[in-house]
């Protein structure tokens, strides 16, 4: 680390400071805020529309219709509590994984939370270092990236009297910086409040999905409504009690009231389950687009291999130079340099005790991920360079570089040792692959996720290490030095698995052309080259133990730093994905079958057939309860499709189903004069059977726990028949009336054989259409 003569602030005076406010805190929040919670779950449209009609339904003294309220109560608890829970588990992970800064302070130096820092102080700033506040350098020299402030990847020297903005990062060298800016008055927190000013945050697609399907629900339900009520009342003449009523039955039955929050609820279980494994979710969107990951790009170091390097052979070039005079110069050499990155921390250690008389450098250039070397000027001209070899010597078939490839294709990295012009000796690393590595490889090819490596190694190196750790088709690689134009990286990005000689921009391109390639792309990495390319993924995954740029623009943190977990993450994300796609459609049928119902008997005028108190039974028994249940199984399958018009082609059969059965006993009631109560009555089981049907398919294949959740429904079906009917307008049934619930309850199975077999056809119609038109569109 730098020496430095400045003492910093006193205890008295950061405290002077901290008083006034002028400390480096933002506003912002990872979490939402407790009142945040509660009111965004209390106070949702739907929720104000459920208080609407309870309120209409307690004027007109329809008391015993208002059980629905229950559940939304019982729901929107769920939610609170749920949320509440997963608030508190990300909080403390978020404190574990707080970032640190070495900070000068009367005359020492302290490591404190960046939140602690104060206007005035002084801060070290090394290679991988966030710049969390704004400052200016008053000794020694770095060289940062302001790719996330300005969109510009290049790197730019910081000396004294340079100005440091917060959100860029430091790429080598170290310094020390006096902060002029702090918390909301930097420069990084004033882009990032501008930026929120003017765009509206995304929601994740399925998300997105169900507030488009809200939104449109929410449009209909007015005007149907209203033309609903005006019909029972004033055409069929019934009372206005029974208008409210059906017309309340109509409106809940459209609502889907669980399903927003079945979504929000799995999704923030989802995240408090990773938080129990040490794996922080920055950003709750990254859990569905990790299910949908297909393409994983990783780095070689920290990811296949251990992060730790180690020296495991020096071999030397020069002839006429004994062995202890290149580790003199090599020692030398290391002496004057930073260990501001692994590689230089392993040679450092190896060269554990100083070298006798190290001369000090007149000029010190550090390594950088754009250069790929680092060099030392004594004078006279007196240059020694310290890189990869094909950047340093740039003669492909000398015996330098057939020596250096020799070591490269045993997984070893390389580094040429070169006076002037002069190559003095070879140094061969190794990262020690992770012991989970083969096993976390294996994982994803079962999955159908294919790895992409990126590395600024040698190809040949991270293909040898790639091909021990078991990646598929890492035979394949390519040198990123020999691609020169936007088109041939495209066309490697599909062609190649293993990326050497990557530089940091290109890992960006690299990820952006799979993108373009319609895959959905998910970037580990620890290191500060990283940072672009885990910005510019659909998720960025970091590990904590590398540099704070990195974990600071992920949406994913690994705290154990172990690759190992990424299998959960991924696991974690297909589970909650699929789970709630799969008991969506319990809720649609509902909503699907009540709006059409609603319309055709406006405009056919026959009394709607239904109350809110049956819709309530049906709901609780066959979509709340279950849904609950199943969305929290296991499962790994891929996912894939449009989530909205998946869900909706799965509920389509049964609600259309639903639809016939109740209109067929309409016809009945008014055929042969059955009771409204009666026809009510069988169309609530016949709707309650069908959900059944719903969540018996949702529940294949059978597990023990499903046998158990049927039997479940079923004996609190016969359980309120039998006991509490009146509670959900349960009227008993004459002899009639029972043998039509028998002949429907059989009819149920071919309507729904017949629509999903309409479904099919419709379908394959639908994919020839599309084949025809896309082949037309290619001519």
């Amino acid at each position: 680390m730098l020496d430095i003569t400045e003492r910093g602030l006193t205890a008295q005076e950061v405290k002077e400071r901290m008083e006034d406010g002028r400390v480096n805190i933002l506003s912002t929040s990872a979490t939402k805020s407790i009142g945040k919670i509660v009111l965004e779950n209390v106070f949702t449209f739907f929720n104000m529309i459920f208080v609407f009609i309870a309120a209409i339904l307690i004027a007109v003294g329809a008391f015993k219709e208002l059980t629905f309220i229950v559940i939304i109560v019982l729901n929107t608890g769920i939610g609170i509590v749920q949320e509440l829970i997963s608030k508190k588990k990300l909080d403390d992970l978020s404190l574990l994984a707080k970032t640190k800064a070495k900070v000068v302070r009367d005359g020492q130096i302290y490591e404190v939370d960046t939140e602690d820092l104060v206007e005035d102080d002084i801060v070290y700033f090394g290679a991988g270092s966030q710049i969390h506040a704004d400052g200016k350098v008053i000794a020694g020299e770095i060289q940062v990236n302001e790719g996330l402030l300005t969109g510009e990847s290049d790197e730019i020297t910081k000396n004294p009297g340079k100005e440091l903005f917060s959100g860029s990062y430091v790429i080598s060298g170290e310094c020390y910086a006096r902060l002029t800016r702090v918390g909301e008055e930097s420069y990084g927190a004033k882009l990032t409040a501008e930026a929120q000013k003017s765009t509206r945050q995304k929601k994740p697609g399925m998300m997105k999905s169900l507030t488009y399907l809200l939104y449109i629900i929410g449009m209909f339900i007015v005007p149907i409504g209203i033309l609903l009520f005006l019909r029972q009342y004033d055409v069929l003449g019934l009372d206005v009690k029974e208008s409210v009523e059906n017309t309340a039955a109509a409106i809940i039955g459209m609502i889907p009231e669980g399903l927003y929050l079945l979504v929000s609820v799995a999704l923030a279980v989802s995240v408090g389950r990773l938080a129990q494994k040490k794996i922080l979710v920055q950003d709750l969107k990254s859990t569905e687009t990790l299910a949908r990951v297909d393409m994983l790009c990783v780095d070689k170091t920290g990811t296949i291999t251990e992060s730790k390097m180690e020296v495991s052979e020096i071999i030397k070039l020069k002839e006429d130079l004994s062995e202890e005079e290149v580790k003199k110069q090599l020692g030398e050499f290391v002496d004057n340099m930073a260990d501001d990155n692994e590689t230089m921390k392993a040679i450092k250690e190896y060269f554990k005790e100083k070298t006798s008389g190290a001369r000090k450098a007149e000029k010190i250039e550090a390594f950088s991920s754009k250069n790929k070397y680092s060099s030392v000027t004594y004078g006279e001209g007196e240059v020694y360079y310290l890189g990869a070899p094909d950047i340093l010597w740039k003669q492909p078939e000398s015996e330098v570089i057939k020596k250096a490839e020799t070591y490269a294709v045993t997984g070893a990295r390389v580094l040429l040792f070169l006076k002037n012009e002069t190559p003095l000796a070879l140094v061969a690393l190794k990262n020690p692959i992770r012991p989970s590595a083969k096993e976390t490889f294996r994982y994803f090819k079962e999955n159908q996720v294919t790895i992409k490596v990126i590395s600024g190694d040698s190809p040949k190196t991270v293909s040898a290490v790639a091909l021990e750790a078991g990646i598929e088709g890492a035979e394949a690689f390519v040198d990123m030095t020999t691609i020169k134009n936007k088109k041939d990286l495209e066309e490697a990005a599909e062609k190649y698995t293993v990326f050497g000689r990557v530089k940091p921009e290109q890992k960006r391109q690299l990820v952006q052309a799979l993108q373009k390639q319609g895959h959905t792309v998910a970037m580990t990495g620890d290191g500060v080259n990283d940072v672009l390319a885990l910005k510019s993924a659909d998720c960025g995954v970091a590990m904590a133990g590398g540099s704070e740029a990195a974990a600071g623009v992920a949406e994913v943190v690994l705290l154990n730093s172990d690759f190992s977990d990424m299998p959960q993450v991924v696991a974690e994300g297909r589970r909650v994905i699929n789970n709630i796609e799969r008991t969506a459609s319990l809720y649609l049928v509902k909503n699907i079958f009540s709006v059409f119902l609603a319309i055709i008997s406006i405009i056919a005028v026959f009394e709607y057939p239904l109350v809110p108190s049956q819709l309530t039974l049906m709901s609780f028994l066959t979509i709340g309860m279950p849904s609950f249940v199943l969305a929290l199984e296991p499962n790994e399958s891929k996912v894939s499709g449009k989530f909205l018009r998946k869900v909706i082609y799965r509920a389509m059969p049964a609600a259309l189903a639903d639809l016939c059965i109740i209109i067929i006993i309409v016809m009945f009631q008014y055929a042969f004069q059955i009771e409204s109560k009666q026809t009510s009555t069988i169309t609530a089981l016949l709707v309650t059977a069908v959900g059944f049907y719903m969540v018996y398919k949702a529940c294949v294949p059978f597990r023990k726990w499903h046998y158990a959740l049927f039997g479940v429904m079923i004996v609190l079906l016969i359980g309120i028949i039998a006991y509490i009917p009146d509670v959900f307008s349960i009227t008993k049934l004459n002899l009639g009336s029972m043998l039509i619930l028998g002949c429907m309850l059989l009819l149920i199975p071919t309507f729904i054989m017949f629509f999903n077999r309409s479904r099919e056809i419709v379908t394959k119609f639908y994919i020839k259409i599309k084949a025809i038109h896309n082949a037309q569109r290619k001519l």
